[in-house]
């Protein structure tokens, strides 16, 4: 597995120095100032490569290794507006990246907003700061602050007294903080939100249910696809965050099924997934070891992370918990993920190893000062990335010739004795 950082260019708190000393072997970024729907241009690319490795007489020893995101318009996932335009500025985008020879591209196909947090700074138990998905009061956000026509029918009469009570409670202060978190959006992006905003984004998705946004997806591979397969690229699409429907819009990437789903319609080695088991270990029904073994050959990127679910429905509220702590496996993630790498090596691929990036992770320490990008510090990733590397190395060397089965490591790794 190969160890990347994601850095947000030359105004990140969080430096490539800093990455660097954290082990980091490449970096995984975009070009955040370009609008959705324009060329990333190959000037625009070659400067961030160069930004990335550094000056020559101070170079960092990093390389660009994944585009994290080359974000999907809006207008392409409704067919609407000028999707045609921004489709073929997407596909000039690849060119260009193809020429600089970045061949791994995230996006996502979320409709409207990215990852949604109701609490960018949450407070645990040993004093640092999560983020949180808190149902309630993204209840309260919808239908009182947004007031989205028709959102009381997708609430149960408990949550929606609940969200009344606990935005009655809310000053002024608080729900300008409770709307700023959850207008948050793709990170590091050029675009904001605003109420208002959200609510004509929702207007043009209209009625669009989850098969009309499917096929939309399938048509967006449609047409990307054969030039990927061309330049020798390889996409991978992230999940839903969370992974249940939102403000009333359809989601088709939350589960092991949706995934199926879309590889059974685009089958081909460039339309692939990023396996996020922070997005996805928010639903119970996802078993994050079993969907390496079941879409191995079709991983082109790893977010590695964890979460600490609240009940387990569909919808539910969730923390981000440390990366060995939550309640996905990650010590049989990460053996899944190496026998799939060892899989790829005796078939000769070239991309046998797969690249991973400790995703998100608590504010510790100096991180509470840093006022870096939510969901980004410095040490709570480096103490992510410490306990991963730990697991890879252990599990490399043959922890197995102990006699430890999987489930045994599992609990030594969290038994607090």
């Amino acid at each position: 597995m190969r160890q990347t950082w994601r850095w947000f260019g030359p105004t990140d708190r969080v430096s490539l120095s800093d990455i660097r000393q954290a082990g980091a072997q490449g970096v995984v970024t975009a070009l955040h100032h370009v609008p959705a729907g324009m060329v990333w241009t190959r000037d625009e690319i070659a400067e961030r490569q160069r930004q990335v490795a550094g000056p020559p007489d101070r170079p960092t020893g990093l390389t660009w290794d994944v585009v994290e995101s080359l974000p999907v318009s809006e207008a392409i996932k409704t067919q609407t507006g000028p999707w045609r335009e921004h489709l073929t500025a997407y596909e000039q985008s690849l060119e260009n990246l193809a020429h600089a020879g970045i061949s791994t591209i995230c996006y996502n196909f979320m409709p409207v907003l990215d990852w949604t947090r109701t609490d960018l700074a949450w407070r645990v138990s040993h004093g640092g700061t999560a983020m949180r998905f808190d149902l309630i009061d993204f209840a309260a956000f919808d239908l009182h602050l947004l007031a989205r026509p028709g959102a009381e029918a997708d609430y149960h009469h408990e949550t929606k007294e609940a969200a009344r009570a606990r935005f009655e409670m809310m000053g002024k202060d608080a729900r300008q903080q409770l709307a700023s978190n959850v207008l948050a959006g793709l990170p590091g992006s050029a675009e904001r939100w605003t109420l208002d905003t959200v609510r004509e984004q929702l207007a043009a998705y209209g009625s669009m249910d989850t098969a009309v946004l499917r096929r939309h997806h399938v048509d967006f591979l449609g047409h990307i696809v054969p030039l990927c397969e061309r330049l020798g690229l390889r996409m991978c699409c992230h999940p839903d965050d969370p992974p249940f429907p939102l403000l009333g819009l359809p989601r088709i990437m939350s589960t092991s099924d949706d995934y199926a789903a879309l590889f059974d319609a685009v089958d081909s080695p460039a339309a692939g997934m990023t396996l996020c088991t922070g997005s996805l270990g928010a639903r119970p029904d996802n078993e994050c070891a079993a969907m390496v073994r079941r879409f191995g050959p079709k991983i082109h990127f790893l977010h590695l992370r964890n979460v600490t679910r609240d009940t387990e429905t569909v919808p539910c509220s969730f923390f981000e918990d440390e990366h060995l702590a939550g309640q996905t496996d990650m010590v049989a993630v990460i053996a899944a993920v190496l026998e799939e790498e060892a899989r790829r090596k005796r078939e000769g691929r070239a991309d046998w190893e797969i690249p991973m990036r400790p995703d998100h992770g608590q504010d510790i320490l100096d991180d509470l000062g840093r006022c870096g990008q939510p969901g980004y510090p410095a040490i709570g990733r480096l103490k992510g990335l410490a306990e991963l590397r730990g697991v890879m190395t252990a599990l490399s060397a043959g922890a197995p010739s102990f006699g430890l089965e999987p489930g045994v490591r599992r609990e030594a790794v969290h038994d607090p004795g």
